[in-house]
């Protein structure tokens, strides 16, 4: 049998290509990305983490272990423009700069981004000075992400906490529940903007609503690290979604 001749083309993202590191638990954050990104030209590649069924500073401690190898498991031949590290409070506690150069010591990529560093950049793009934040998760884990705002100069002056730490219903939490504890945050006083914290939380659906209701930004980590790799990107991608942060030019 003889080969049959056949001609080489250029990479599947014609406009961007990008990489996911999403944790293995996690159900939302791929099907919100694929809402975000119009997926013609814009490639999207995603390796998953070993993530524990409990999210806790032990699991996150073995997620900066496992990081390397999970960055290393997307495509070897593809020219990143940028890699995503989806998860808000894994870089909380380890820390965005060793987040950024275990990927890039593992991958080949422009430039790697995660929900912290793509949400502060969202609130100083939208000129926010003070923040409320809704965590999922057990004190242990939300107190470090309030912490890791007050160290980038917001104030912090309400936040809330479903208390979850188990990640298979942190992802179940309802929309409408996550909706109403925004609306509390985000009725106290001295609040310019609200977060909703974790790439697992399903926010997509209710962000325009609150916005409306509380005539203020609402950030979720899902849009912002999207909206972040957009505007990490060269040729920034076309990219659609819901909220004020979408109105700022990427």
């Amino acid at each position: 049998m003889t080969g049959f001749p056949y001609r080489l083309t250029g990479p599947i993202g014609s406009t961007a290509t990008l990489g996911l590191i999403v944790l293995q638990v996690d159900e939302t954050i791929e099907h919100d990305f694929r809402r975000l990104f119009p997926l013609s030209g814009t490639a999207l590649h995603i390796s998953r983490i070993p993530s524990g069924a409990e999210l806790t500073a032990d699991t996150i401690a073995q997620m900066e272990m496992d990081l390397p190898q999970a960055a290393s498991l997307l495509p070897p031949a593809a020219d990143f423009d940028v890699v995503g590290y989806a998860c808000t409070s894994g870089t909380t506690l380890i820390g965005a700069d060793r987040v950024a150069a275990l990927v890039s010591n593992s991958t080949r990529t422009r430039a790697v981004t995660d929900p912290l560093t793509a949400s502060v950049a969202a609130l100083e793009a939208l000129q926010v000075g003070s923040v409320g934040i809704v965590s999922p998760y057990i004190e242990t884990v939300a107190q470090p992400i309030r912490q890791a705002f007050e160290a980038c100069g917001f104030t912090v002056p309400a936040t809330l906490s479903f208390g979850e730490k188990v990640e298979a219903r942190v992802a179940r939490i309802d929309p409408a529940s996550i909706r109403e504890a925004a609306l509390q945050v985000g009725r106290q006083g001295d609040v310019d903007a609200v977060f909703l914290s974790c790439t697992n939380l399903r926010t997509l659906d209710i962000i325009a609503d609150l916005e409306d209701a509380l005539g203020l930004p609402v950030i979720s980590s899902n849009q912002a690290l999207a909206w972040h790799m957009a505007r990490l990107c060269p040729s920034s991608p076309p990219i659609t979604g819901p909220g004020r942060l979408f109105d700022q030019v990427t």
